[in-house]
C-alpha cells in the first residue's frame, strides 16, 4: 500500500509544536523552508533513523536523547525544549519539531508517518498480569484459518505464523507503527497484541486504533516500576478508558471477572455508560450475569479440559489444550474477544475447537525427549512455565496439584523457581511462601539475577519458604533444597521425580537467556530439562 509521508508542517499542526531550522551557528534561521519537508520514517535509535526520516529525541533517565542526534542520518529531530537546548549546545544542523511532551506525541507522530496502518486493521489488545501471551495465541488461534493474522507480544512477532525480529512486549511506538504498516502491507486483517503497563504509561501504544481490549487479571508485579497496586491497576485501565489512537473511539471491552480488580473495573466500564463484555468462570461475580459464563469443566483422559460456557442462552462447548482453571479464563476470554471483533463466520463451537490444539512456548509446556520411536518419560510430567510472580506460582502449583489428586495415584508436585535481580524485592519471600504452600520439591535457584547477588536473592525466596513451613509446625515432609546452579537444580528435579509426579521448571518459560550482571549467558529452560530427561533415561550422570 503506498501511504504519502507527511510534511513537517501538517507534523507541526498535529501536534501544535514549532518549527525551528537549526543553522551552524546554534541560532534558528528560517523554518519555512524546513515546513515543506517530507517525513519518510522515524525511529527513537538514532542509529536506526532511515535517510529522510526524523529523529525522535525523548529525554532519559541518564542522558537526554536529542545528544545522540549527531548519530542520526536522518533529516530532521522531534524533541522537547530541554533538547532543543541540548541540539543548540551540540551544534547540530538540522529542522527540529520542538513539542510539549515528547512521549505523548510519539505514537501519534509515528501514525501519521506510517498512514495509520492500524485504522486498516481489526486489532486486539490483551493486558493484565497474567495470561496475554497465552490469550493472544488462543485468538491468533482462532482467527488464522479465516483470516491473515499478526501477533505481537513477549514470545516476539509474528506474522501468519513466521516469527519477525522485535525488542520488548510491546515495542516503542516507532517500531510499533512501522510493524503495523509492514503487516498492512502485507495483506494483514487482524492484529492480536499484549499490551503491558509499561507500554501504557510510556505511551508506547498512543497512536493505536484498538478495536477490542482484554483484561485478564492483576497480581502483584511491577512493583518496582509502579508504587502501589492501585498505580498499576489504573496504568492498565487506559486501555479501556483512554482512546490510544486521538481519532479514535474506545475499543470493545472484554473483562475476567474472576478477580477483584476485574470487577471494579467492569464496574466502572459499567458507571460510565460503557458495556463491557464480561467472563466469569468462578461466578464470583453473579455467574448468571456474567457475559460469558463457564459452567463446568471436564478433564478427559486425552489430558484436555473440555469446557462448557453458557453465552447469549446457549452452551458453547470447546477443548482447552493447557492444564488449569486459569487457562480456561484465557480461553473463554479469547473465544470473548473473537466473538467480540466480529467473529470468522463460523459457529462459535467451529472457532472454539481450534483451541484444542493450541500451544504457547513456555507456558505449562511439557517437555519430552524420542527415542526408539516412543516419547519419554510417559509416567511423569516436566513442564516449564513463564510464571515468575507469586499469584502466578500459586496458580500454576494449585492446578498441578488439582490435577493429581483428580488422577487418584498419589503423585507429587515439584518446582524449581527463583527470582530476577533489580526488580520488585517484596515479592522474593511471597514466591517462596507459594512454592512451600503446596509442592514436595521446592528447589531455588538463580533466574536472571543482573547486577544483584544470586546468593541474596535465594536467601529471601528461601525465607518466605521456611517461614511458611514453620507456620505449619515445621514437620511438612516438604524437601526444601538451595541449588544455585539452575542446570543443576534442573536436573535435580528431573532424577527427583517418580511415576504420576509433576515438576515445574517456573520463572524463564520461553526465554533463551539468563542474565548474570551485564552478560546475556546462553540458557533454555526446555533445552536443560530436555537433556536432563535424556541422560535420566540412558541411565547416565547428568551431564555438565
Amino acid at each position: 500500500m503506498s501511504v504519502k509521508p507527511p510534511t513537517l508542517s501538517a507534523l507541526a499542526e498535529l501536534t501544535g509544536g514549532r518549527l525551528v531550522a537549526l543553522g551552524e551557528s546554534g541560532d534558528p534561521g528560517d523554518s519555512s523552508a524546513a515546513a515543506g519537508t517530507v517525513v519518510a520514517g522515524a525511529a527513537i535509535d538514532a542509529r536506526s533513523v532511515p535517510s529522510g526520516g526524523m529523529f525522535m529525541a525523548v529525554p532519559g533517565t541518564r542522558a537526554h536523547g536529542a545528544s545522540y542526534a549527531d548519530q542520526s542520518a536522518g533529516g530532521s529531530v522531534l524533541t522537547d525544549e530541554a533538547g532543543l537546548e541540548v541540539l543548540r549546545a551540540d551544534g547540530v544542523t538540522t529542522d527540529v519539531l520542538v513539542v510539549d511532551d515528547c512521549r505523548a506525541w510519539l505514537g501519534p507522530v509515528s501514525a501519521e508517518i506510517n498512514g495509520h496502518p492500524s485504522r486498516s486493521m481489526t486489532v486486539i489488545g490483551v493486558t493484565g498480569t497474567s495470561g496475554k501471551t497465552t490469550t493472544s495465541y488462543m485468538v491468533e488461534r482462532m482467527l488464522l484459518d479465516d483470516h491473515s493474522v499478526g501477533l505481537i507480544g513477549t514470545t516476539g512477532t509474528r506474522i501468519n505464523g513466521t516469527a519477525v525480529p522485535t525488542s520488548l512486549t510491546t515495542p516503542e511506538a516507532p517500531t510499533l507503527q512501522a510493524l503495523f504498516a509492514r503487516m498492512r502491507d502485507e495483506g494483514v486483517t487482524h492484529v492480536v497484541m499484549e499490551v503491558s503497563s509499561h507500554a501504557l504509561v510510556m505511551g508506547r501504544v498512543r497512536g493505536v486504533d484498538f478495536d477490542v481490549a482484554a483484561f485478564t487479571n492483576l497480581s502483584r508485579d511491577h512493583l518496582d516500576f509502579h508504587p502501589t497496586m492501585q498505580d498499576y491497576f489504573e496504568a492498565k485501565s487506559l486501555l479501556f478508558t483512554t482512546p490510544q489512537d486521538p481519532g479514535a473511539g474506545l475499543p470493545a471491552a472484554v473483562v475476567c471477572v474472576d478477580d477483584e480488580w476485574g470487577r471494579s473495573l467492569a464496574g466502572t466500564l459499567s458507571a460510565s455508560g460503557t458495556s463491557p463484555v464480561t467472563v466469569s468462570t468462578t461466578g464470583a461475580h453473579g455467574q448468571d450475569a456474567a457475559t460469558w459464563s463457564v459452567s463446568s469443566v471436564e478433564v478427559g483422559t486425552d489430558g484436555l479440559q473440555h469446557v462448557t460456557a453458557v453465552h447469549a442462552g446457549q452452551d458453547v462447548t470447546f477443548p482447552v489444550s493447557l492444564p488449569g482453571t486459569f487457562n480456561v479464563a484465557n480461553a473463554t476470554v479469547a473465544l470473548a474477544c473473537v466473538a467480540a471483533a466480529g467473529g470468522t463466520g463460523e459457529s462459535e463451537e467451529t472457532v472454539a475447537a481450534k483451541l484444542g490444539d493450541v500451544r504457547v512456548p513456555g507456558r505449562m509446556q511439557s517437555v519430552t525427549v524420542e527415542a526408539d520411536g516412543s516419547r519419554y518419560p510417559d509416567d511423569f510430567l516436566v513442564l516449564v512455565d513463564y510464571a515468575h510472580k507469586p499469584g502466578a506460582v500459586a496458580a500454576a502449583l494449585s492446578t498441578l496439584a488439582d490435577q493429581i489428586e483428580r488422577a487418584g495415584h498419589g503423585g507429587r508436585v515439584g518446582v524449581v523457581l527463583g527470582a530476577g535481580g533489580n526488580r520488585d524485592h517484596e515479592k522474593r519471600p511471597l514466591m517462596g511462601s507459594e512454592a512451600a504452600k503446596v509442592a514436595d520439591l521446592v528447589v531455588v535457584t538463580d533466574d536472571n539475577p543482573r547486577d544483584e547477588d544470586p546468593a541474596t536473592i535465594r536467601s529471601e525466596v528461601l525465607a518466605g519458604a521456611r517461614g511458611e513451613l514453620a507456620a505449619r509446625g515445621g514437620n511438612t515432609g516438604v524437601d526444601l533444597r538451595e541449588i544455585g546452579d539452575r542446570a543443576d537444580a534442573i536436573r535435580a528435579s528431573v532424577a527427583w521425580a517418580r511415576r504420576g509426579d509433576i515438576v515445574i521448571v517456573a520463572g524463564k518459560g520461553h526465554e533463551t537467556g539468563q542474565i548474570v550482571g551485564d552478560t546475556v549467558l546462553e540458557f533454555d529452560d526446555v533445552a536443560v530439562v530436555a537433556q536432563a530427561l535424556r541422560d535420566r533415561q540412558d541411565g547416565q550422570e547428568p551431564t555438565r
